[in-house]
């Protein structure tokens, strides 16, 4: 197999495990209590065949309480399912060594939620509330510490077989490491897709704060940047076209300003499918400003000119209606004596306004008195 052929699969794969994780964390308290239910089973059935009966029936309960545990979590009822989640490890930690003793390990689960105390409590408990998962931690601290030094040295009510007691010691260390990665995991992918949704959001904010919302092309903001930059660096050729759509209040008075936002949809349209690779930027109402980059005085005059034309024959279509209009435009090419883009630009504007004032319809490329 090619290496092509090998990283449409690597994708999928990655694809597949985000997907699993994200489902993860979209219910990770069902999935929590789900994983407790089971591991609890599991224990009856160890401390069955160890002939435990108080621990089975401990157990037992257990899973009933992460049956309901499993409920709460499918009503949207996360406080209470947190606080059996702890009381209940707690108690089982305590117990079960009480009946077994330290040596079988079953004191290990109190370790287990410690990354269930911080995951959950953090998205539960908000600023000073949070105080609350720094005291169930040292609580948690020194329920372990309490425990320890009072087994320590106390025989077991029952002296489960060594093969049992191994398989205790292998589980609750499992379930220990186990969450400490599982959790870990966890938070870290929720951290990332997190910043990975703020970034989202900023791109789109961005993109607002620098598009004209009706045509979706630059507005000012976005547009005198690309002019100043390309004015900073020597030697670069552009223009700067000034279009400004001819009796553009006739078209509002007489079909409405729906009918008006259409036609300026319209133009946008055109001038990125006539002048491609141009940046294009929606200066204000009617008016739009070209930037060619890489194009002198010849070159933009011919090519605005057949955007010109084309705009006067292709009329919008507006429920039935053809709106024809036309654009007068002031063209003028970037010089050693303009400093900032509005130098170029109002230059350009002037040349549009003349235009205006002789004719309409019509492309200016110099000043005229």
């Amino acid at each position: 197999m090619n290496e092509a052929s090998k990283r449409p699969i690597t994708r999928k794969s990655l694809t597949a495990l985000g997907k699993f994780m994200r489902f993860l964390v979209e219910n990770a308290y069902s999935f929590t209590v789900a994983v407790m239910g089971l591991v609890h089973a599991t224990l009856a059935v160890i401390f069955l065949f160890a002939d435990v009966m108080e621990l089975v029936q401990f157990n037992i309960v257990s899973v009933i309480i992460y049956v309901f545990c499993f409920i709460l979590c499918r009503s949207g009822h996360i406080l209470p399912v947190y606080a059996s989640i702890i009381l209940e490890v707690t108690i089982y930690s305590v117990v079960s060594t009480y009946y077994v003793g330290l040596r079988c390990g079953t004191y290990c689960f109190l370790f287990s939620i410690i990354p269930i105390i911080i995951y959950f409590g953090s998205s539960l408990f908000k600023g000073s509330q949070r105080l609350g998962v720094v005291i169930m931690l040292i609580l948690n601290f020194l329920m372990f510490a309490v425990l320890y030094v009072s087994f320590f040295e106390a025989a077991p009510v029952y002296n489960v077989p060594r093969g049992i007691m191994l398989v205790l010691v292998i589980l609750s260390a499992f379930a220990m490491v186990f969450s400490t990665m599982f959790y870990n995991a966890m938070y870290i992918f929720s951290s990332e897709n997190q910043v990975n949704i703020l970034e989202k959001k900023n791109r789109q904010l961005s993109a607002v704060a620098h598009e004209d919302a009706l045509t979706s092309i630059l507005n000012r903001r976005g547009f005198l940047p690309l002019v100043r930059d390309l004015m900073e660096e020597p030697g670069n050729h552009f223009s700067i076209a000034f279009c400004d759509l001819d009796d553009f209040k006739r078209i509002n008075d007489s079909y409405g300003h729906e009918a008006g936002d259409e036609v300026l949809k319209h133009v946008a349209t055109m001038i990125k499918r006539e002048l491609p690779g141009s940046d294009i930027c929606r200066w204000g109402g009617e008016e739009f400003v070209i930037l060619l980059n890489g194009c002198d005085m010849l070159t933009a005059k011919g090519q605005v000119e057949r955007l010109r034309k084309s705009i006067e024959s292709n009329p919008t279509s507006f429920f039935g209606k053809n709106i024809f209009v036309t654009t007068t435009i002031g063209l003028e090419e970037n010089k050693d004596i303009y400093s900032i883009p509005e130098d170029i630009i109002k230059v350009a504007d002037a040349r549009m306004y003349y235009g205006k004032q002789h004719g309409k319809n019509i492309l200016i490329t110099e000043d005229n008195e």
